[in-house]
């Protein structure tokens, strides 16, 4: 009988972090060598994919179609350059990581600030091994919250209480 025997440092095994930190890795190589084929490779098949837009694609099929169009358009000779900031495992096969990234387009030494992204990517392991069954992308553009007592706030007040004297919209009289 065999006892279990837990992963070391020394152990020649990647990690499930390592893992998906090299998912990551291909699919930003995938995109920079404009191969839509191999970026679609990181993605299962029946993926959600929702672009910085708003965009959705359903599928694999349907995310190498779309990069493809990119990768020979608009988007040719750009690189994806990123990280993975954290990684949380919700179940043994299926974690949850946040990132960050940007699209280089080939005249740019330095990523602009006002393309920066953060990914909220799902994984599952299946028999392939990880593979990324969900991303969406969001533009990093912190806006400031304003306080409840801000002039901002104070108008917001003022615009529901009209609204619901004159009975438009769908604030209505207290």
């Amino acid at each position: 009988m065999t006892s279990f025997q837990p992963t070391t440092d020394t152990d020649t095994q990647p990690s499930d972090d390592q893992e998906l930190k090299a998912l990551f890795q291909r699919l930003c190589q995938a995109w920079t060598d404009g191969d839509a084929a191999a970026y679609g490779a990181c993605f299962t098949a029946d993926c959600d994919y929702v672009s910085f837009d708003g965009t959705r694609a359903h599928g694999r099929e349907s995310v190498v179609e779309s990069h493809d169009k990119l990768f020979r358009g608009v988007l040719f000779g750009t690189a994806l350059v990123g990280e993975i900031e954290t990684i949380r495992y919700i179940a043994n096969d299926v974690a949850v990581l946040h990132g960050n990234g940007s699209v280089l387009v080939a005249w740019r030494s330095k990523l602009p600030k006002r393309r920066l992204t953060r990914n909220t990517l799902v994984a599952v392991r299946g028999p392939e091994g990880w593979r990324f069954t969900a991303i969406h992308n969001g533009r990093i553009r912190p806006v400031r919250i304003p306080e409840p007592d801000s002039l901002p706030a104070r108008f917001a007040h003022a615009l529901v209480a009209a609204a619901a004297a004159t009975g438009i919209g769908w604030a209505r009289k207290a």
